[in-house]
Parts: structure tokens; sequence; C-alpha cells
């Protein structure tokens, strides 16, 4: 790989935006995240993967798995091997508090503020290049960023047409296959691209299977200072479920037992039931608009709608009669029966921006409106023992809605050669109602002010300083509700940073102190479909120090590394054992590590052909918040090898690209997530009560190979 190469690598792994093309084709189409995204000129903590990057390892599996070498990033999946259910911790915050936004617009699940990435198979193949802000970030749309902000551009367009076939095949029968095309643009200004994608896996766990579908259809209209977009995408899961986890016994001895679906015939015998699935679509349309209209001026409008529908399906032993709406039925207390669990949602809304740059000031103004509307009902399908009419009756019935609505301007301002300012403010203004018996009556509205200010250095052209202070307040989501009585949360940020590129070297080195109030932190216990209950814990703060780098050793030889220490502590926790309050004093924050690291070693012998050795480092974790051993998660230290290979054709192809990823080469068991729960058991000893406490644990697979083709036209 030639030297200039290498330092393109370099560029795009660091926090220093990647440089762009400064063709009209790719400023506008930049303009569409240009809102909510972060520049080396603003004091924000963030890291940039471009197309390249996404493309090295992408066999199937989901993007926080392919994000998870980025600084200060944690991934799990539930079937063991990347497909399927996945999620992502950032500095220790969950997927709850990571915003997740496509082309500006928000994604994640209004109600849960999950992000759930089973429903979009594949995206990353429709993927431009993405963004990960750490800390609070940049003011952007959709809930508040606790712990970081991904953002994400889709495909730009392309000048010329193209197209591209994609097969995988891999361990535990995993296989993906993907159709691209381009017509490039006709007369100069009209593109219309696509992509098919179909992924299916057994997974690493027992029947942990995933059957997934997914498109992308994007036309696009090129003027001389206008950039308009219309896209649909969308997909189609079916997994059979994986989240339950297993005991410490179970995983010292069949770590890939799933016990979802496990249930006892007539005979006595022990069965599994083979549709013990979710089941869903979610479908996406977007419209935008960009206009420059002066060297100085641009804009961006666009509107989204995203329509969700599905199920997931249980078999339910000794189900009572009453609990599902059905008359008891003669000489039966309770009955076997099938359940249907449905979620039928419409979000939509608008977004807007104005950018002004002239000089040494860039000022972006921006809002965003979104309504979410979401019906919750349960349905029978069959029952061992019930009338047929009450099949397929809804036994709930309930519904959420959701109105979200900001406002925010934010402003970079150069003082002169070495100094910047940095200034963002938003409003947002939040109202959710619900009513079902698990959330009660709910009709809150809440109303957040979030100032965010900054400073930078510039001492010469090889070093670069920041220091910020960003405030985030969150609303609680629906599962709060269904567990008490939850209170909105606040995050102060403090981020301190110092950037170094040099000809062969780029470092980043950024300090950071998030001190919260009533923060939601997860207690290690699930709901009945794996969700993560959480609960305030009043004060409590992280305190971490990251680093990432880029160096180039020599013209072949790249190596990425990156660190983050921390320490991440609840105040004066109070927690309820044997019968009577305890206050543990300051105890460590559920699922927050306090070392992380990465590195990719990249090798490239010649231009077309590189070898990557990619680790990731985790440290033991709590996944409670009363520092119980029984809640210990053991860290682990895992290697992968990637390799690929291009090969230039000169005949109707223009190259193939051969990718070859073998996961976990020495074949670690290790375990990424797990659960932690406590209960009182006043039975053992009548008149006394004692704290049971138990743990669960979601094991990875261990050595696992995939291989694939790219056919490029």
């Amino acid at each position: 790989m030639p030297l200039a190469s290498c330092l393109l690598s370099l560029a795009s792994f660091s926090q220093e935006t990647t440089k762009q093309d400064t063709t009209k084709v790719k400023v506008l189409d930049e303009v569409l995240v240009s809102a909510v995204r972060a520049t080396d000129k603003q004091p924000v903590s963030f890291t940039n993967m471009s197309k390249k990057e996404l493309s090295e390892r992408n066999l199937g599996q989901d993007i926080p798995v392919l994000m998870n070498y980025m600084p200060s990033v944690v991934t799990t999946t539930d079937a063991g091997n990347g497909v399927g259910y996945t999620g992502i911790r950032v500095r220790g915050s969950d997927a709850t508090r990571v915003n997740v936004t496509i082309n500006g617009i928000a994604y994640n699940d209004s109600e849960s503020h999950g992000t759930y990435w089973v429903n979009m198979p594949d995206f990353v193949s429709s993927v431009e290049n993405l963004q990960l802000q750490r800390g609070v970030g940049t003011s952007t749309n959709g809930a508040g960023a606790f712990g970081a902000s991904l953002n994400m551009l889709t495909d730009s367009y392309a000048a010329k047409s193209n197209g591209e076939i994609s097969n995988s095949y891999g361990s535990f029968n995993t296989h993906k296959h993907t159709v691209k095309f381009s017509t490039g643009l006709m007369n100069g200004k009209f593109e219309l691209a696509g992509r098919l994608s179909k992924i299916n896996s057994d997974g690493y766990i027992d029947r942990a299977s995933s059957d997934l579908k997914s498109y992308f259809l994007q036309g696009t209209f090129v003027g001389k200072s206008t950039l308009i977009k219309a896209l649909v995408f969308g997909g189609k899961e079916k997994t059979y479920q994986s989240w339950n986890g297993v005991d410490s016994l179970t995983l010292a001895n069949d770590r890939t037992f799933n016990s979802a679906g496990m249930f006892t015939d007539e005979f006595g015998n022990v069965r599994f039931y083979d549709n013990e699935t979710d089941n869903y679509q979610q479908d996406h349309a977007q419209f935008h608009w960009n206009e420059q209209m002066n060297s100085n001026w641009s804009t961006n409008l666009a509107f989204h709608y995203t329509k969700g529908k599905g199920y997931y399906e249980n078999y339910i032993e000794n189900a009572a009669f009453a609990e599902y709406g059905m008359e008891p039925v003669v000489g039966q207390t309770s009955t076997d029966l099938i359940r249907q669990k449905w979620l039928d949602n419409d979000f939509y809304g608008t977004t807007f921006s104005i950018n002004y740059k002239k000089e040494d000031l860039d000022v972006i103004l921006g809002s965003a409106w979104n309504q979410y509307d979401g019906d919750h009902f349960g349905k029978v399908i069959w029952a061992r023992y019930a009338s047929t009419s009450e099949l397929g009756d809804k036994y709930y019935n309930d519904r959420g809605v959701k109105t979200d609505a900001n406002v925010f301007a934010k402003a970079s301002y150069k003082i002169n050669g070495s100094f910047g300012l940095y200034y963002d403010v938003q409003f947002r203004n939040v109202n959710y109602q619900a009513d079902s018996p698990e959330t009660g009556l709910v009709d809150d509205t809440f109303n957040f002010f979030n100032p965010k200010a900054g400073i930078t250095f510039t001492l010469n052209e090889k070093n670069n300083f920041y220091f910020s202070y960003a405030r985030a307040n969150r609303e609680p989501n629906r599962t709060d509700y269904e567990n008490g009585k939850p209170k909105p949360e606040q995050l102060d940020d403090f981020e301190l940073g110092w950037r170094y590129v040099s000809p062969k070297t780029r470092l980043n080195v950024n300090a950071y102190y998030m001190e919260y109030k009533d923060q939601l932190v997860l207690t290690g216990q699930l709901d009945e479909v794996g969700s993560p209950i959480r609960s305030n814990v009043g004060d409590s703060y992280r305190l971490g120090l990251e680093m990432d780098a880029a160096v180039s050793i020599f013209e072949q030889l790249v190596i990425r590394p990156n660190v983050t220490v921390s320490v991440n502590r609840n105040k004066d926790f109070v927690f309820q054992r044997n019968g009577a309050l305890e206050n543990l004093g300051d105890t460590n924050i559920a699922y927050s590590p306090n070392f992380i690291a990465g590195n990719i070693i990249a090798y490239s012998p010649v231009k077309t052909l590189q070898l990557s050795l990619l680790t990731k480092v985790v440290g033991e974790q709590y996944m409670g918040n009363i520092d119980s051993e029984t809640s210990k998660l053991k860290g682990y230290f895992v290697n992968d090898f990637s390799v690929n290979w291009e090969i230039k054709t000169k005949s109707v192809l223009k190259s193939i690209i051969i990718i070859g990823l073998v996961n976990n080469i020495f074949d670690y068991d290790y375990v990424s997530n797990g659960y932690f729960y406590t209960y009182d058991d006043d039975f053992s000893n009548p008149g006394t009560i004692t704290t049971i406490e138990g743990a669960g644990y979601y094991p990875q697979a261990g050595i696992n190979a995939m291989i694939g083709a790219t056919l490029k036209f």
C-alpha cells in the first residue's frame, strides 16, 4: 500500500473529518447530515467510519458489530455470532442512550428509546459513512444523547452507472446475498439506485435462527444548486427468541442451551415450540430537499414516515384463564396456550435546518417535529382448553402517543488564528401519553433546555486543544413507567481534548467527566421480552480518559489502537437487603467496565491486498449496582483476522473483491453480556426475609469464519 493510501486510511478512522471531494456532488450530499455532525473545529469527541472501512468486514453482521473496534464501544449479540439481535454500549451507556439518526432523521424507537438493528438487516451496505460522537455531542434530532450520538449518511449518488452482486457464506449456516445498482446521473440530473438483501443464520445459540430481508431504493435529482432525494428502505425479520440467556451451571456445561420455547407435553416429554419467534417489519420513507442559495446560505428540508408492525409469539404453560380474557373451562383451572403480542405503530414528522457560512463564522439553525402513535395488543391463537370463539380476540389493547419537538442553534466562530468559540443551545418539548395495566395512566410533558459551549485552541499545524461543557436532559421510556414512577434525568458533561496530526501519526486524547442527576441506570434485571429494566439512582458520575491513534509504521503497515480508562460510580447507593435498607456508599454503575481497548493492525504486502488483525479487550464489569460478586461479568480478550483482496479485471467486471473473516481466532470462551436479579425469599425461614441473588449470561461464539465475494460492474 503506498504511503498516500496509508495516510488516507489514518484520516478516515481518526476524529478528523475525512477530506471530501470538493465537487458539487459531495458538497450537496453532505448537507443531509451537516446539521447534526461534528467537525474538528468543534470541541466534541468523535470518530468517523468511511464506506471503505464499513465494507471491509460487511459479511452479514449488524452495524454495532462492525463498530466494535471504535473507542469506548462494547457490543453484544443474543445469538452469539453478530446476526439477529445485537446491542451497543458507549462509555457504559446502553443503546437507549445512544441517539441514532439516519440522514438527520431520528431512528430510536420513541417509546423504548432502543435501536433495533435487526429491523434493518444489511443496512450498512447502503451507508456512505457514519459518525459516532461520544458524550452529549452536538445538538441533534430525536431523544437526547446520554452516552453517544450515532449519525449515518446513506449512499451518495453516482455519476456513472454501476452495479454490485455480493454473496457470503460461513459458520452456523450464515449466508448473505446482496444486489445493488445505480443508473448513474441520467442527463446529468437524475439517478435511481437500489439494493436488495437477504441474510440467514442458524446462530451460535441453539435455535437462535434469523431470516432477514431488506431493501433500499433512492431517487435523486441534482440541479445547479439543488439536491432532492426521495428514499424508501426497510426490512422484515423473523428471529427465534434467544433473550433468556443461561445460568452459571448451564454456561459451564452447555453454553449454547436456549430455554426459549421449552414446554412439557401431555406425555411428560420436554419439547421446544418451533415458532417461538419475533416477527417484525419496518418501512421508512424520507424526502430531502437541499438548496445552496449562494456561497453563504444553504438549507435542508426533510419529511419522513416510518411504519412498523409485528409480533412475538410464545408457548405459555399453565396460563390463568382470566389473565388472557378467557372463560374458565369446567374441570380446568389453567391451560397451555400460544399467544402473540403485537406492536403496530406510525412515526412521522419533519426537520429543517439553515446554514450560514462566511469566513470565520459558521451558524446552523435547526428544528424538528415528530409524532409517534403506537398500538400494543395481544392475541391468543391456540389454547389446549378454550372456546374457539375466544381465540384471536384481543386480551389487551393499549396505546402510546408521543410528540417530540425541538429547535436548536449552533455557531462556530474563529476569533483569530489560534482560538475558536463554539456555542450550541437546544429547546426540546416532549409529551408522552399511555394507558395500560403496566404503565398506568401516563400524561407527562417535559420542557428541556440543553446548552453547550466550548473553546478550541490551535497551537500549531500539528496540535489542537479543546474544552467544552454540555447539558442534556432526557425523559423516561415506556419500560421505566412500567416499573415505577420515574423522573427525567439530567447530565452535565465536561470534555477536555488534544488532537495531534503529523504526516505519519494522528492522535486523539480526550478526558471526560459526566455528572448525572437522577440517572436511569440499568438494574441488571430484564423484563419478559429481554428489555433492560432501569431505575433512578440520584447522583452518579463517569470519569474517564480516552485515547485513539492511527500510526503508519512504514508504507505497508498501519496500526490503529484505542484505549479507555474510566471510573463509573453511583453516589451513596441505597439498597434493600434482607428486609432492611442499607447505604452501600459509592458503588460501580452497572455494565460500565473500567477498561476498554481495541486495536487494528493492517498490513498490505501489495496494493490490492490487506491483512488485518483486530483485537478487543473489555475489563470486568458488574451487571448490577450493589457490587455483588454474583453480578460480576469477567473481562475478555478476543482477536479477529480479516483478509481483503481486490482483483482488477479488464472484462465487463470492474473488479472482484474477496473478503475473508475469522472471528475469535484463538477460540476463546467469553461472555459479552448478561443480567443480574435479586428477590426476597420469606418462605425458607418463616419470620425472616432473605435476599436471593442470581445471574444469567449470553455466551458468544468460539472460532468461526465467513468468506464473501463482491462483483463490481
